[in-house]
């Protein structure tokens, strides 16, 4: 896949999360696999102009985090300019408008979602980044404001217009936050709306599965991924191989059905029926095994001290450890202590206890037992509607919730 003059080896890609997609969750992931090109937390123009320390640290990156997006929002046309042109003069390899945030605080100063209702103003806002650097630059939306304004087509073929290297469309609605269901065809209109530059598709991506339903009913040519790497970081690893299994599969099956066609043309016999039993799915991996999340999380919190030092890591990771636990079975005993965690060591001492606590709930070979399972994860656009509209996924607490 490429955007602009941008090359990427994978068409998945990592969502900002503000307050979650820092250095350390990013390298966690990418040491993982299946991951290309990410995405940091949003950050203000202006911010970074004014060299705040906070804005500095959201950018924070390393050569082992490539290729790197930056997520800039303002409303200020030479603000978002010159930002853009330094991100590029210190290396960073594309920059993404944010035009979906719903927050309050974002939407009052022209920012994130507000950019959707003034086309004119944003389009021209964009072409000023366009021309100003010679990175990709992209834009993150939603459908619309709302149910009766759904203005992503209009204001994609906008920003097509000007150059814009890729679009991504969260398939809900400003009004909707992340509630409901995701909209498949809302997608599909912008795919549709624009087909010069690719459209990636972002909403509730919690298994490869659903990353190749997304694929398949929208058209889109990549899936963005936020709050499911939470639920999984393996899920780059595990999609990408689905998808490139899949299309070898179906690759395979049409060379065999073009062979047998033509040694039927050739008998000029009936042609037997040629088909796959598989409709083009695609070899799932195994999800990872409990002893490899555990060895994930602390590598995750190894990180978080490296980059912010233990005190303030350890403090950040207490929102991000009770993720990794959503796929651990019973974990009362461990979170309730993780979240009042201070240093490595108490977490080790946290984490031991619970392992402990834990045996009562596992068979002979170490694998919960049946009734202690998580269920498995299903996005909303794969349920009964009624299914979808009394389960969601959940924010992670923090200034991400209402993002």
């Amino acid at each position: 896949m490429r955007f602009g003059s941008l090359e990427l080896k994978s068409n998945l890609f990592l969502s900002p999360l503000a307050g979650y997609t820092n250095l350390p969750f990013r390298l966690t992931l990418r040491e993982i696999g299946g991951l290309d090109l990410a995405t940091t937390d949003l950050v203000n123009a202006r911010s970074l102009l004014e060299k705040n320390p906070k804005a500095f640290k959201l950018i924070e990156t390393c050569p082992a985090d490539r290729p790197l997006a930056v997520q800039l929002f303002g409303s200020v046309p030479e603000e978002m300019r010159d930002a853009a042109v330094y991100l590029e003069s210190i290396g960073i390899s594309s920059i993404d408008i944010n035009m979906g945030c719903p927050v309050r605080k974002v939407c009052k100063v022209g920012g994130g979602s507000a950019m959707m209702t003034e086309l004119d103003k944003t389009a021209a806002l964009v072409k000023g980044m366009v021309d100003a650097v010679k990175i990709p630059v992209t834009a993150k939306m939603r459908l619309g404001w709302d149910d009766q304004n759904l203005t992503a087509p209009d204001l994609a073929r906008a920003l097509a217009d000007v150059c814009v290297a890729a679009i991504f469309i969260h398939g809900r609605t400003r009004e909707q936050g992340f509630a409901g269901t995701v909209n498949l065809a809302g997608i599909r209109s912008v795919v549709q709306a624009v087909r010069s530059i690719p459209v990636i598709g972002n909403g509730d991506v919690t298994t490869p599965q659903a990353a190749k339903r997304m694929l398949d009913e929208t058209g889109c040519a990549g899936v963005s991924i936020g709050r499911g790497a939470f639920y999984d970081p393996w899920i780059f690893k595990r999609t990408l191989h689905y998808l490139q299994s899949s299309s070898r599969r179906r690759r395979d099956e049409a060379l065999i059905n073009a062979e047998l066609a033509m040694r039927t043309a050739e008998s000029k016999s009936e042609p037997p029926h040629v088909g796959s039993c598989h409709d083009g799915e695609g070899e799932l991996l195994p999800e990872p095994s409990f002893a490899e999340r555990i060895r994930v999380l602390c590598r995750h919190l190894d990180l978080m001290v490296e980059v912010f030092g233990e005190a303030h890591g350890c403090r950040m990771f207490r929102k991000v450890a009770p993720w990794y636990t959503k796929r651990f079975g019973p974990v009362h005993e461990f979170n309730k202590r993780v979240v009042l965690m201070s240093s490595k060591a108490e977490f080790h001492d946290i984490l031991e206890s619970y392992l402990r606590w834990r045996q009562q709930f596992v068979d002979e070979t170490g694998d919960l037992k049946p009734q202690y399972r998580p269920a498995p994860l299903v996005a909303s656009f794969m349920q009964e509607p009624a299914v979808a509209q009394r389960s969601a996924i959940p924010v992670p607490k923090g200034p991400v919730e209402v993002w």
